[in-house]
């Protein structure tokens, strides 16, 4: 027993594991939201006979399969960008079909399938997020990496900046001492990757490189602090501008009580709700959406006046309060109607988060030198 559970190892991080999550993560929500789309734009077909209905859930496991085939029978590194892609594929035509199988009736359509959606989707966010921290490093995870960056010497791939950070991952494995058979591997890989047996192209940007180099030329000539000040006040002002106007949308006719049964009667009309619980969770995201308006509209003032920080703050809360709570809700009530707002919101929380990484984090550098 003591033999088996000394062999059971602590996991390592992949390098480059944050990637291919985020293509996960991506082909995920294309997968959803133009299935949507296709299925809204064509009357939603079936594929099938008179007995038979090929969902496209089916399609889903299919790839999914292919996702979990690829890295069992391959070694390459490239296996694992094919396979995240279907993998993200995979789960979105999958659980795009998820109120078919949370309902009797295998209802589609069903209200709470797109906020299951949606919080499955955020909950991989999460985990993408998570993956980007930085691992502690040590001896074992180390070598690992500088293992699993060895494929590219035998594809001929390997470039001088990879060679300098295999190098320098097996300088830190040498001289940590934690093991000597591993200090020993790590001085043979360094002879060998030293000698002429190694071959080393020139560094090649790729074209992902090449797109956010230009991003970055073009970012540091034409946009400027104030332009992008001015874009994210504009954005967060409409934004705050759609949820007035929606809130107003949800509270008209409510104004003028007579009776409660009436004013409830209204409040289900507006809401296309059919019970007492679904008017309390429409009351909620009314309450919620209210209050997200009203700090948009506040952050956007603080941008307009000069209050960069204040902004940045209640800017990035609001939008992450929407993205994470107020959303949920809007997707129980509107579908997946909601996704091109929802997709406006996080480029914008992206934006948000480039203007302190740009300009305000300089600034606190500065402050505490």
């Amino acid at each position: 027993m003591s033999r088996l559970v000394s062999r059971i190892r602590s996991p390592v991080r992949r390098e480059g594991g944050e990637t291919y999550l985020l293509l996960t993560l991506l082909s995920f929500g294309a997968s959803v939201g133009l299935t949507r789309l296709f299925l809204e734009v064509t009357g939603y077909p079936q594929l099938g006979g008179a007995s038979l209905h090929i969902a496209h859930v089916l399609w889903g496991g299919l790839f999914l399969f292919m996702a979990a085939l690829l890295p069992l029978i391959f070694a390459n590194r490239w296996v694992y960008i094919l396979g995240s892609i279907l993998a993200g594929l995979g789960v979105g035509l999958f659980i795009d079909e998820v109120g078919k199988f949370i309902t009797q009736s295998n209802d589609y359509f069903y209200s709470a399938a797109a906020p299951i959606v949606y919080a499955f989707f955020l909950l991989t966010v999460l985990v993408y997020l998570q993956t980007r921290r930085p691992e502690k490093r040590s001896a074992r995870v180390e070598l690992y990496r500088a293992l699993d960056a060895l494929s590219e010497v035998l594809d001929r791939d390997l470039d001088l900046q990879e060679r300098e950070d295999l190098e320098s991952r097996l300088r830190f494995v040498e001289k940590t001492g934690e093991a000597e058979g591993l200090a020993k591997l790590a001085r043979e890989l360094l002879d060998f990757l030293n000698s002429d047996a190694v071959f080393v192209i020139s560094d090649k940007p790729t074209f992902l490189e090449r797109i956010e180099k230009r991003f970055l030329i073009f970012e540091n000539r034409w946009i400027t602090r104030a332009r992008f000040r001015a874009i994210l006040a504009g954005g967060l002002l409409a934004l705050g501008v759609a949820a007035v106007i929606n809130y107003a949308r949800l509270l008209i006719g409510t104004q003028v009580p007579e009776t409660l049964e009436k004013w409830l009667t209204v409040w289900f009309e507006v809401g296309r709700v059919t019970d007492v619980r679904g008017l309390l969770w429409l009351l909620t995201r009314v309450g919620l959406e209210g209050i997200v308006g009203f700090l948009l509209f506040l952050a956007a003032i603080q941008f307009i006046i000069g209050k960069d920080r204040w902004g940045q703050a209640i800017a990035y809360f609001s939008l992450l309060l929407s993205l994470t709570v107020t959303n949920l809700l809007v997707f129980y009530f509107e579908q997946f109607s909601t996704i091109i707002p929802a997709l406006v919101q996080f480029l914008l929380l992206l934006g948000v988060l480039r203007y302190k990484h740009r300009f305000l984090s300089k600034v606190l550098d500065r402050r505490m030198e």
